[in-house]
């Protein structure tokens, strides 16, 4: 049993909240902790019977988080607050002597850049202390580095291309509105895109790429080749990878609404002075759009999210297919919450819980696909996301003859 302190009250933090508190077995005491703390109050309300204790935190003050993690008696500290903050967090569990994990990797607060460097870089600092730094344990990055890890213990002698396909099909019937934190999200798909392709980085302009493919249940949707951080780890722990590439769907309407804010300048996080007082046009657009945490009880549809793989398995090419659709009006009946901050949370809950229980309890930094996929795909699925697999299928990319 163990004892977890939650940073972040935003919709993944709702979700790693209620499905922790499912598990008291493995985690005796929740602590859930944001600079709001009616917002984590409102999380414990919803799921009641005292089982949740909430406080106040500054993610960003090293010493106020370590005061807070020495407070709760805390083993695990679960970081699903901003990006950028996971380097001070980081040090306030090296500092206080516990356990960490993320879903996303860091990422400067002034520029928009994500990459794995600043994290691996306290390798030495967590394993010389005895302590675990699991990485990116959402579904993508997360899930997705898991399939990838299943697919090469399973079913490949060597993976030669991977897609990660990412799709929400739902509708959550706003005008605009980002499925998680829109100042996160937004500079994700503003700042420009890269792929690897033999043992080469390729820079592309922002959303300049882009394909129809056909995502099950949902059908053909037109998908923009981004960044992501998992491909940064993948193809290190993977190096037999020749291409790695990842795709995300976006409606006509949100690629419009998107290019007017960033036409206008708001998009920006360049600092602009508004009646004697300096603010960040991307953090205002934050501030009016809809709260992601507020978009479940009416959202529509499921998303679907995956990896295409080719390689090769006894000498022969193979192809293989892995992917998980979650329905939105599930995941609220579950969490109240919608499905993008579902497919987030339960794969955090899992990483946690097998650290808690030490099966994947090691010391240093680590990122998921370093772990044995088995048990934490079979945890996921138990807490609502099953996979689907098909072997030996045509897939929709372009892959070499």
């Amino acid at each position: 049993m163990a004892k977890v302190l939650i940073i972040g009250a935003g919709g993944v933090g709702a979700v790693v909240t209620h499905k922790c508190a499912r598990h008291p077995d493995v985690f005796e005491e929740i602590t859930l902790a944001s600079r709001t703390k009616s917002k984590c109050d409102a999380i414990a309300d919803q799921i009641g019977g005292d089982r949740i204790q909430t406080a106040q935190v500054d993610a960003d003050n090293v010493p106020e988080t370590v005061a807070l993690i020495k407070k709760t008696g805390a083993e695990i500290v679960i970081n699903v607050a901003l990006p950028y903050q996971d380097l001070p967090i980081m040090d306030a569990c090296l500092e206080a002597g516990v356990h960490y994990m993320d879903t996303a990797n860091y990422e400067p607060k002034d520029v928009a850049k994500f990459e794995y460097s600043w994290q691996w870089a306290y390798q030495e600092k967590f394993k010389e202390a005895g302590l675990m730094a699991l990485l990116g344990c959402g579904f993508d990055p997360g899930v997705t580095q898991a399939y990838t890890a299943y697919a090469a213990k399973h079913h490949f002698d060597e993976i030669h291309y991977l897609d990660i396909v990412d799709c929400n099909g739902g509708d959550h019937g706003k005008a605009f509105a980002t499925n998680f934190n829109p100042e996160i999200n937004i500079r994700e798909i503003t700042q420009k895109g890269k792929y690897f392709e033999n043992g080469e980085w390729i820079e592309i302009d922002p959303m300049s790429i882009h394909k129809s493919i056909s995502y099950p249940n949902i059908g053909e949707r037109e998908s923009y080749l981004l960044y992501h951080e998992e491909l940064e780890s993948l193809v290190k722990h993977f190096p037999t990878i020749k291409r790695a590439r990842f795709w995300m769907t976006f409606g006509q309407a949100y690629i419009t609404h998107l290019q007017v804010l960033e036409n206008v300048g708001m998009t920006s996080i360049k600092p602009v002075m508004y009646e004697g007082k300096e603010i960040v046009p991307l953090q205002f657009l934050k501030a009016v759009l809809p709260e992601p945490s507020d978009l479940g009880e009416n959202y529509t549809g499921e998303t679907s999210i995956g990896c295409q793989i080719r390689g090769v398995q006894n000498g022969v090419d193979k192809t293989y297919y892995i992917w998980n659709n979650c329905s939105h009006a599930d995941a609220y009946k579950d969490t109240m919450s919608q499905g993008v901050s579902y497919t987030t949370g339960v794969p955090a809950m899992s990483g946690a819980y097998l650290m808690a229980t030490g099966e994947w309890l090691k010391p240093g930094v680590w990122n998921v696909e370093q772990m044995d996929p088995d048990p934490f795909l079979k945890l996921v699925a138990e807490n609502g996301l099953p996979f689907n697999e098909k072997v030996n299928v045509e897939l929709p990319h372009e892959y070499p003859d």
